[in-house]
């Protein structure tokens, strides 16, 4: 079975193709089927899909899927953002996703810039980038309550400057308590984790989403995992797949899970060709 990739960006918000030009370099790149997603709306915010236009990603999405399905199967999700509020039923699954960190006093960026975050760590959390992080990972905690949310993206995102300038330590133990105890609340609520490669096609990282530490807690916890390139443009579709699929069965995973016209299944990796 041909893998798929079932997060992806376009014009609509702060991607750089159109919908039809994602799909094309899906089917060249041979996947059995391809997500159009798009970051939900959030006030005020310019990378998001404005809440005057998703009707038009929508029926733009269900047309492209009448014309390509009989070369790839083609579903329309939403990047959901926590701050977010949005009818979810129009959509075939959804991607629940932080990028920012948000306390009681203001919010700042954890993808924007590497300043941005530090900037942010040092002026709500008076540099203390482990209270940064248990407040980020409380967070996504939250999404275990949300039965609407379908797939974990990128669950540890604010990592993403890490590998050229650390700002988190990840070996620090109150990280990885925050982060493990907020992957087993997901993994109890059955949710499926997403390894993202979308740093790494856009050069940031070397590593995907969720580092190899989490993957093997996820692993251990008995949870779920996808590929996910999180793509902004062609060459991004299904980026380094065939790493993330050694990755996997290098932590112990068996099977990923693939969307399917009757939900979400289990398909052995064994089984799957890159």
């Amino acid at each position: 079975m041909r893998p798929q990739d079932l997060h992806t960006h376009s014009v609509y918000d702060d991607g750089k193709a159109t919908l039809e030009q994602m799909v094309r370099a899906a089917v060249e790149r041979g996947l059995s089927a391809i997500g159009l997603s798009a970051h939900s709306p959030i006030e005020g915010e310019d990378w998001t899909v404005p809440s005057a236009k998703m009707q038009d990603f929508l029926q733009e999405s269900v047309e492209i899927k009448k014309k390509y399905g009989d070369k790839i199967a083609v579903y329309c999700g939403i990047e959901l953002d926590l701050r977010s509020t949005l009818d979810l039923s129009p959509f075939d699954y959804v991607i629940g996703s932080l990028h920012a960190t948000v306390t009681p006093e203001g919010a700042f960026d954890t993808d924007n810039t590497a300043q941005i975050a530090r900037d942010g760590i040092d002026r709500f959390f008076g540099g203390d980038a482990d209270a940064a992080a248990e407040t980020y990972f409380a967070q996504y905690r939250a999404m275990a309550e949300n039965p609407e949310i379908d797939i974990v993206g990128h669950f540890d995102l604010l990592t993403k400057f890490d590998e050229q300038g650390r700002l988190y330590d990840d070996t620090s133990p109150r990280y990885r308590k925050a982060a493990r105890d907020a992957m087993q609340s997901l993994v109890d609520a059955g949710k499926i984790f997403e390894i993202n490669t979308g740093a790494m096609s856009r050069g940031y990282r070397i590593a995907p989403y969720p580092a190899r530490h989490l993957l093997e807690s996820l692993n251990e916890m008995g949870g779920k995992i996808c590929l996910n390139s999180d793509a902004h443009s062609p060459k991004g579709i299904a980026f380094a797949f065939r790493q993330c699929l050694d990755l996997a069965e290098s932590c112990g995973f068996t099977e990923l899970w693939f969307l399917t016209e009757d939900g979400f299944v289990p398909v052995p990796i064994r089984k799957i060709s890159i």
